[in-house]
């Protein structure tokens, strides 16, 4: 590493990084460990307050890192708990992400991408295009600084990451797995289980082995349509890798014992909510170890489609579980505030474009 650099954000060093670094000034290598658990499971943001470490390594870790959070632009609570937040980063750019309550846990929604260039007509995030990849530490904010808004009093804890906010994560995969390795580093890292950490997909095949192979966390793909040509329509990703392509993918990708891969299907009406798309869903799906969400449309303004009536949803549902398939409705948390994908962004942006939006990135 170059000494006379700007200091760098230690959150952007997997363990095995700090390691080297430690090693190069002839420090310890466990001093690696004590120092990720006070960054991640105590949540200090001085190296001062690293009691466990002498001064003179205090005083070498400040002058080349920094322990940097995210900064707050905006939050949005929704009657059911659900809090969405407008996150600015250090170049003026902005990220969402979502704390989702349930029965027994929190639920955390995180971003991969500044933007996204998937195009995909349903998602409000489209239409700003891509920016750029976040780095490994910006994805590793996200979890970290969520944490930190449970109440102490609240009995339930931040279990569950899923990779279903804005960007395609596998277009950033270096980054999401470097990432991952932190957040589910069961000593010194954030401790999450990776049983408990979902990866989704708009279908970028290539790098579908290369997530099995390295990481241990879920699958999931953001299938949407059961034929090419629907799926073309409402995911031009599906123009470079058919149906065929994503099927013959998920039938290779290596499932660890008693998972199954999620497929995503986005319910929207009169487009892919009839009886005969349910029917060649429960077809394409069968050679493939599969469960599968529902989720009606979450409808905003501008969009063309619609949600399809409630009826129409639970006859989708009931013609997979007649076919013996696991398939649940997932109804979208904060309905009363901005939360489609997006949204918040844009509704920032417009009530105040001097201060949240940035310049874009070609």
């Amino acid at each position: 590493m170059n000494h006379l650099s700007t200091p760098i954000d230690i959150k952007e060093l997997t363990r095995a990084d700090l390691i080297r670094w430690l090693q190069e000034e002839n420090i310890a290598p466990y001093r690696a460990g004590q120092i990720f658990k006070w960054v991640y499971q105590r949540q200090v943001d001085r190296f001062e307050e690293m009691s466990d470490l002498n001064t003179s390594l205090r005083r070498q870790l400040a002058e080349r890192f920094v322990i940097s959070r995210l900064r707050r632009t905006a939050v949005e609570t929704a009657r059911d708990g659900a809090r969405k937040y407008l996150l600015r980063l250090n170049d003026g750019r902005f990220i969402e992400s979502v704390l989702i309550p349930e029965k027994e846990h929190y639920t955390l929604c995180i971003s991969s991408q500044v933007g996204c260039a998937q195009g995909c007509r349903f998602c409000l995030t489209a239409r700003d295009g891509f920016g750029r990849d976040l780095t490994m530490g910006e994805i590793i904010a996200q979890v970290r600084d969520a944490v930190m808004e449970i109440p102490a009093a609240d009995p339930r804890r931040l279990t569950n990451i899923v990779f279903m906010g804005m960007g395609e994560p596998l277009a950033n995969i270096s980054h999401v797995i470097r990432a991952l390795e932190v957040i589910t580093d069961a000593d010194s890292g954030l401790k999450f289980s990776s049983r408990r950490v979902t990866v989704s997909t708009a279908g970028m095949t290539v790098q579908l082995d290369r997530l099995g192979r390295e990481t241990e966390v879920n699958l999931a793909i953001s299938l949407n349509a059961a034929d090419n040509k629907t799926r073309d329509r409402l995911m031009p990703i599906n123009r470079r890798y058919p149906i065929e392509v994503l099927m013959a993918a998920c039938r290779k990708y290596p499932l660890k014992p008693r998972r199954r891969i999620t497929f995503e299907y986005i319910l929207i009406d009169g487009v892919n909510d009839g009886d005969n798309d349910a029917r060649r869903l429960a077809e394409l799906l069968r050679p493939v170890r599969a469960k599968i969400n529902l989720i009606p449309f979450n409808e905003h303004d501008g969009s063309p489609f619609r949600r399809p009536a409630e009826a129409q949803i639970l006859k989708f549902q009931e013609i997979l579980t007649n076919r013996n398939y696991t398939a649940v409705v997932r109804h979208s948390k904060g309905q009363d505030i901005s939360a489609a994908c997006g949204q918040l962004n844009a509704r920032s942006r417009d009530a105040c474009p001097a201060s949240i939006t940035a310049p874009k990135m070609k």
